[in-house]
């Protein structure tokens, strides 16, 4: 390793910081735009005249997209650089939202969910981009403050969504204000100073150099060139100005152009998808799946089984629900002081919120009466958010963050899965109990407590398998 090159990249602050608070506002408008639309969605399926099957069929189209094509985005985002790939999902979302506000039959409004499926994946690359942009140490705590900016935009925007369906053509109001908010977000993506945020560092082979720079490689992926946000492959040259030593002035950076051959395009994409997918990552997806299926089963019928267990009316358990999401989108702000606590030992607070989950599921399934419920619900929220921000930070860490953009792609897809899993297991549970489901919620937690448990040991402290670190 003392012998090995890093090329490594700072950012200027006053850029980066820029950057960093424009995807935050990013990440707030598009859950903003999107919550507006998904609560009105079915409504507007069978006012077109959709059966309760065919309107099924049209709402699990998005799904099904969405578990496809987010592991290939992602991959194609470090291909092409988080700038156009970023510009094409706001764009082509904008067109699907705007077709769904001229939906006036389920054909038209099947065609509007295709582009939006294919392409609505701009969370992963800002979340992939904000990977590029800080450093593992500061990693948590700004995805920490991401995940809160777009989970107040998810709690903000029913409600909007909600006045303007009261009037006439509320729907169609809605699609297009959804649309205008993807346009908006794109021109200011487009305008953020990406010129501004990288200097290179000199390269050099004394052993003196390497041995500081080595400490912040921990693997064959640390040599690598940023350009637009994205990891450029290693065949891209550096200018002899870039790594004379003492140099801080910014290199020129080379574009990478979206009309490069479509063929190249696929050939790298389907290179770093081969990797992560031959990669010994299938413990933390498996965790990921375990705990996602979980989670969604404590959600799943929880108006029908607060009505039938404690007799609360929609409207008080609709209260509930939103002091819930409050408190989630707040628990983003504790995702870096928690990890500062546990000396960014991320695998340990990943055992330790999915222990806590999956407690608080057990509490909610046998909770005798509502105080018990609101006090699970309480915490709940604050280990799952947590949950979710560690395992993402340790994909990165294994996986390395050249491909950023395909690991969270590909977490997107595991995630995907769970959401086509969790309705059918949750029907199923239902047939037993209402408390089936977060029963059946908390045997997947307990699996997934257990693996981390066997696997664990086998970590290193950045999340990799010690026999894979020794066979390096």
């Amino acid at each position: 390793m003392n012998n090995q090159k890093c090329s490594t990249l700072y950012q200027k602050p006053g850029g980066r910081t820029r950057i960093i608070q424009c995807i935050y506002v990013v990440g707030f408008m598009d859950l903003f735009g999107v919550s507006m639309i998904i609560p009105l969605l079915s409504h507007h399926v069978k006012a077109l005249g959709a059966s309760p099957t065919v309107a099924g069929v049209v709402g699990s189209t998005y799904g099904i997209l969405q578990l496809f094509s987010s592991t290939i985005v992602g991959s194609w985002s470090d291909v092409v650089g988080r700038r156009y790939s970023l510009l094409t999902c706001l764009l082509l979302s904008a067109l699907g939202y705007g077709l769904l506000g001229m939906s006036s039959s389920i054909a038209l409004f099947v065609l509007a969910r295709i582009p939006v499926g294919l392409f609505k994946h701009s969370l992963s690359i800002c979340r992939a981009l904000l990977s590029d942009l800080v450093s593992e140490a500061e990693r948590p705590l700004v995805m920490g403050h991401f995940n809160a900016a777009s989970s107040v935009g998810f709690i903000l925007g029913p409600v909007v969504g909600g006045y303007l369906t009261e009037h006439e053509g509320g729907f169609y109001t809605s699609s297009f204000t959804c649309a205008v908010i993807f346009l908006a977000n794109a021109g200011l993506v487009l305008m953020l100073p990406w010129s501004e945020t990288l200097i290179h560092r000199k390269d050099t082979n004394s052993n003196n150099s390497n041995n500081d720079t080595s400490k912040g490689c921990h693997d064959s992926n640390c040599r690598k060139s940023v350009h637009n946000g994205s990891h450029a492959n290693s065949h891209h040259p550096v200018s002899p100005a870039e790594t004379e030593p003492g140099s801080r002035a910014a290199p020129r950076w080379r574009e990478v152009s979206l009309l490069q051959p479509a063929w190249r395009q696929l050939s790298s994409v389907g290179s770093k998808i081969h990797t992560v997918a031959s990669s010994d990552m299938w413990d933390l997806f498996l965790v990921r799946l375990l705990m996602a299926i979980a989670i969604m089963l404590y959600y799943s019928n929880f108006s029908l089984a607060m009505e039938e267990r404690f007799s609360l009316t929609p409207k008080v358990t609709g209260y509930l629900i939103s002091y819930s999401s409050t408190l989630g989108a707040l628990a983003g702000f504790l995702v870096g002081p928690v990890t500062q606590l546990y000396g960014n030992n991320m695998a340990a607070l990943l055992l330790h919120s999915t222990l806590l989950t999956c407690l608080l599921i057990f509490l909610y399934a046998a909770a005798p009466s509502v105080a018990q419920v609101l006090v699970s619900s309480t915490f709940f929220a604050i280990s799952t958010s947590i949950g979710r921000t560690c395992i993402t930070d340790l994909e990165l860490q294994r996986g390395g963050v050249q491909a950023s953009g395909t690991l969270i792609g590909a977490g997107q897809s595991v995630t995907a899965v769970g959401r086509v899993l969790a309705p059918l297991l949750s029907g199923l549970a239902q047939e037993f109990s209402p408390c089936g489901p977060p029963s059946l919620g908390v045997l997947l937690a307990l699996a997934a407590v257990g693996l981390l448990l066997v696997r664990i040991p086998k970590w290193d402290g950045r999340g990799r398998t010690k026999n894979n670190q020794n066979a390096e």
